[in-house]
């Protein structure tokens, strides 16, 4: 899948907490957020960033309880962020961690489901 493509699949799940997302589609999101921040805060004065910014919160926000669902945590985890230092390291250590394998209580494990869809379509 194209890196953009998971940036794209976010914004279209613009608030669905519910279920689970793959490392790739989290951190490809946080990449291509943090790129066009980037660009939009330097050609516009900081007006179309504060307006990007503000549209693409929820999504963050989204994406990252799909990726605790991912390794089996609540969303509520997102909260140890706030922790100053040590909650942001902890939280990036919960966010790059693998796949909790199989189904758990928060769905069906979505790197499992896009391989089984790979090897039928072969």
């Amino acid at each position: 899948m194209n890196p953009f493509n998971y940036y794209i699949e976010v914004l279209k799940k613009y608030a669905v907490f519910s279920g689970r997302a793959r490392r790739a589609e989290c951190w490809y999101f946080y990449l291509f957020d943090f790129l066009i921040s980037i660009v939009l805060a330097l050609i516009s004065e900081g007006i179309l960033f504060g307006i990007y910014s503000l549209g693409t919160f929820i999504p963050g926000l989204a994406v990252s309880v799909r990726r605790l669902h991912d390794t089996n945590r609540s969303g509520w985890w997102l909260l140890i962020g706030l922790i100053p230092l040590i909650g942001g390291i902890i939280l990036i250590c919960f966010l790059v961690q693998d796949s909790q394998p199989g189904e758990n209580k928060y769905g069906p494990n979505p790197k499992e489901s896009k391989n089984k869809e790979l090897s039928e379509e072969n």
